[in-house]
């Protein structure tokens, strides 16, 4: 399917976004868009459309692996973090396969404060702006 020109200028704008964005900045894009992901899929669930929420927390699925793969073992909580991804990647995939909505709601209630702390981290830095902790979209 061709893209049309504004989908094309979308797709540009996200592209010079996260090619110029500080390591700070992509960490808060990253979970901002594994909430909306989350959000997409509960959404779909909740109208019973499973095919509509699969790619969605495939999706999420995807971001946490990102996240996991960035930990360093230079930061003493990598290990403890990295076993929070792990336990959320099994979250998600329950959440897809059995089509339970209760690990979608999990998953969102572990991801949502770790965004709300990784957006005040970088807005401490000067990187990020910080949000409001309803902000979902």
């Amino acid at each position: 399917m061709p893209l049309t020109s504004l989908e094309r200028a979308k797709q540009q704008y996200l592209e010079q976004q996260v090619a110029s964005a500080s390591p700070e900045r992509l960490l808060t894009m990253l979970y901002d868009r594994l909430l909306v992901d989350i959000d997409r899929a509960a959404a779909a669930q909740q109208a019973s459309d499973w095919s509509a929420a699969a790619p969605h927390l495939t999706h999420a699925q995807s971001i946490v692996a990102e996240l996991s793969a960035s930990l360093t073992d230079a930061w003493d909580g990598a290990d403890d973090l990295r076993a929070l991804y792990t336990y959320l990647t099994g979250r998600l995939i329950i959440a897809n396969v059995s089509r339970d909505a209760a690990a979608t709601a999990e998953s969102r209630a572990l991801v949502a404060p770790l965004r709300d702390a990784w957006h005040q981290a970088a807005a401490l830095t000067g990187d990020a702006p910080a949000i409001a902790t309803t902000a979902t979209a």
